[in-house]
């Protein structure tokens, strides 16, 4: 098989497949038998990211790998083939998850010290059913109450590969948000 026909394998996987893809799970599957190496499926990847340059759907990577998404700027009028609202989150929500991905890692009682109420029970239960936040552990305090972080699940929504490319935020200016969205 030659490069042409193993990056075709590539794409028709990455189509395929519901999931992102990394270049290790290519490697272990689909492309087992051919021996490439990580340079080499980066390289075929990158290709495959020329060639979608000027389409509809472009090849995207996130913390979860690869995996051919539609452009952001097509998503008004593709919206149309979806009935269905987009779910709709509180302020609450946001402001929890937004303190959780900048301050992780986190506890219960700090967010609830930084957002000056209280966290509901259902704000967590939804931000962990949607794997967007997980327990990463227990603060050594009395009580050892559970630390949370953000997920890979977190970054690939959001289309990012690592916390570090969320925007910057200093301290006044995540104080300076959260007391205006408490208006």
């Amino acid at each position: 098989m030659n490069d042409n026909q193993a990056k075709q394998l590539i794409e028709a996987a990455l189509f395929a497949f519901d999931k992102p893809m990394t270049v290790k799970m290519l490697q272990d599957s689909v492309l087992s038998s051919l021996k490439l190496s990580t340079r080499d499926v980066e390289g075929m990847l990158e290709g495959l990211q020329e060639d979608y340059q000027e389409r509809g759907i472009e090849l995207m990577k996130t913390a979860k790998g690869f995996s051919f998404v539609t452009r952001a700027e097509l998503s008004e009028q593709l919206s149309i083939l979806w009935q269905e609202k987009s779910p709709r989150y509180s302020r609450a929500l946001l402001e929890t998850l937004a303190l959780i991905a900048y301050k992780q890692p986190i506890t219960r009682g700090e967010i609830e010290h930084l957002r000056g109420v209280a966290v509901s029970s259902n704000i967590m239960k939804t931000l962990m059913e949607r794997d967007w936040v997980k327990i990463v552990g227990q603060k050594d305090v009395p009580g050892k109450p559970s630390i949370y972080g953000t997920t890979k699940d977190f970054l690939h929504y959001f289309g990012l590969t690592s916390l570090a490319q969320l925007p910057e935020l200093t301290e006044s200016q995540l104080e300076s948000a959260l007391s205006e969205l408490e208006q």
